[in-house]
């Protein structure tokens, strides 16, 4: 039995890095790249390396830039410990799986450390792959709770909730963390929005600013835990800016999005460092008269934009600086 599973890259539209902090986000998923799983029964269990897993490098120069794109370690490490994970729920759960070995390779085009979720979809496709190999259901809503504990738990990773959850339900998605609702079930509240209800989007990266993101993480992280009044307001303001997103979406205003996009950001630059490379791409987006922000911790940027020439635009001044702009599909239909 061979089994093929697949989780794409995401962008967050608004309101992060709020998921971390028991805020609101709205996300959605980038079917442009994937990670993608195989899987099939063999006598021993065997994982499969990568180009990512390498310890093989012409020189010094070579494996420090392997570093910088893929970090001290590549998927190898992600798919053993989502393995252990599964393996933990289903003990706890009293879920007796059968005992079968199987070998897994994986592969990805995400682009490394720019903010698309290339780590978590590793995860996620794997845990896809073990659930349909042992034929175990883990219900929807806990699925991005299991995959973000590979990662926080694991491998000692800062994360967040949004990323798993848009892999897991994909398209796109408004996600309220709130304090008591998950507190109460466990799990935030996850509802979808219908995609055609978003103006047009554009999406830049730039693989030169790869960036471990836990590392921008860690920083906010420890700045809200010992209560930094700035840091606390912020991810409040962010998650104000899901609300009236929402509302604007379900009221067919897409066009009021383009503030609070820029605002996301502004108020971002506040209370981290986002890096002169990065500002400069949102700000060569926003002279194009599109709106600009982080899709994540930096690296990749995601706006509106109003027509094809402006498109175009963002296509010449931002490839004059090595970004690479896309329209992200986020639906198997377009």
């Amino acid at each position: 039995m061979l089994i093929q599973t697949k989780a794409y890259a995401r962008a967050g539209l608004i309101g992060n890095p709020s998921d971390g902090y028991f805020g609101k986000t709205i996300s959605l998923i980038i079917r442009n790249f994937s990670a993608n799983v195989t899987l099939y029964q063999t006598p021993e269990l065997e994982i499969i390396p990568r180009a990512q897993d390498r310890s093989l490098f012409n020189n010094v120069k070579e494996l420090v830039n392997d570093v910088r794109l893929n970090g001290y370690y590549g998927g190898v490490r992600l798919i053993k410990a989502t393995i252990k994970k599964f393996h933990d729920y289903c003990t706890k759960n009293n879920i007796k799986i059968e005992d079968k070995n199987f070998t897994i390779r994986y592969d990805t085009n995400i682009p490394r450390q720019v903010g698309m979720a290339g780590s978590s979809a590793i995860v996620t496709a794997t845990l896809r792959a073990l659930m349909a190999f042992y034929q175990v259901d883990i219900p929807k809503p806990i699925q991005p709770n299991l995959i973000l504990s590979v990662e926080t738990e694991e491998l000692g990773i800062t994360a967040g909730l949004q990323d798993r959850v848009i892999q897991v339900y994909e398209n796109l998605v408004y996600m309220d963390f709130n304090r008591d609702i998950m507190q109460k079930q466990g799990h935030g509240n996850y509802s979808s929005i219908d995609p055609k209800l978003l103006p047009p989007l554009y999406i830049a990266y730039k693989t030169k600013l790869s960036e471990v993101s836990s590392r921008v993480h860690q920083s906010l992280r420890t700045l809200y835990d010992t209560g930094d009044e700035t840091v606390i307001n912020a991810m409040q303001y962010f998650a104000d800016l899901a609300v009236q997103a929402r509302q604007h979406l379900l009221d067919k205003k897409p066009e009021k999005l383009k503030d609070l996009i820029n605002a996301n950001f502004d108020k971002r630059m506040e209370i981290t460092d986002v890096g002169a490379e990065n500002l400069e791409m949102i700000t060569i987006a926003r002279s194009c008269g599109a709106c600009a922000k982080f899709a994540g911790s930096g690296g990749c940027i995601i706006g509106i934009y109003e027509d094809d020439d402006m498109y175009w635009k963002l296509i010449g001044k931002l490839s004059e600086v090595g970004a690479n702009v896309f329209q992200p599909v986020i639906t198997e239909e377009d």
